[in-house]
């Protein structure tokens, strides 16, 4: 990969206003460019944002400008599919900004992607601008806090996965649908957080069905819970699609039982 020489000296990025990088995507179907404008990066996304190699260079690109700044913005025009792990990513990402005082502002997003946020109800949970300048603007305004439960929460949920963009996306997904959601990417783990909080359901991602003891293990920890194994696919699967079919499961697990 070749970088411009304002690419290959930080110190010549941070003096300049304005800065374009390309990230050629020869094996991968997402394409980004990024342009600093005073304190923001606007990113500008072209393809897919999805499980694998996509949502690693989205993150790749991020942390490239993480030590210049923490205020991101993801231009989203021309993003023409996004998967329930591309999805954990964005989210992910968004609230590792916002640990850090920063934020990621969504804008111009595309029908498609509008339709996907507003199926899984994330749509409040990010910043979503119709233009570029909105977006930068909102920055400089000071931000805007951001809505990440609903009121009333219907159960406790814990789930466990290898896949951190899988918990994002299940967290946020849950937290919006009303629910408590606990996660975690260690069994171990697990376990202590099944005795500390005593969960409704356990939820295990597609990272544990090869583990079967793992899963076992889980299972016999919590013989209260109910059970919820996410399918193989599930990270691979349209977000608003996978997003659906959890809900509606939990739904039916929460159901009483018909007399």
């Amino acid at each position: 990969m070749r970088y411009s020489a304002r690419q290959r000296n930080p110190r010549a990025f941070r003096s300049c206003a304005t800065t374009t990088s390309v990230i050629p995507s020869c094996l991968v179907n997402l394409i980004l460019k990024s342009e600093a404008i005073g304190k923001v990066v606007v990113i500008r996304c072209n393809g897919r944002i999805v499980t694998g190699e996509e949502a690693r260079t989205l993150q790749q690109e991020i942390d490239r400008h993480s030590p210049v700044t923490k205020k991101i913005v993801l231009q989203m025009a021309e993003v023409k599919y996004v998967d329930s792990g591309g999805l954990g990513a964005v989210v992910r990402i968004a609230g590792a900004l916002r640990s850090q005082h920063g934020d990621l502002m969504l804008c111009q997003i595309s029908p498609f992607v509008h339709q996907v946020l507003e199926a899984t109800g994330l749509l409040r949970v990010f910043h979503t601008f119709a233009s570029e300048k909105e977006a930068i603007d909102a920055f400089q305004e000071g931000g805007r806090s951001h809505a990440t439960t609903l009121a009333g929460q219907v159960g406790r949920i814990l789930c466990v996965d290898t896949s951190a963009d899988l918990l994002a996306y299940v967290s946020a997904l849950l937290k919006r649908s009303g629910y408590e959601a606990i996660t975690s990417k260690s069994v171990a783990d697990a376990k202590m957080l099944i005795t500390a909080t005593n969960p409704d359901v356990l939820v295990c991602g597609p990272g544990l069905r090869a583990n079967e003891f793992a899963v076992e293990n889980l299972r016999q920890s919590a013989p209260r819970a109910k059970f919820l194994l996410l399918s193989s696919d599930f990270s691979t699967t349209l977000a608003s699609d996978a997003g659906r079919d959890l809900v509606e499961q939990l739904l039916a697990l929460f159901r009483p039982p018909q007399s």
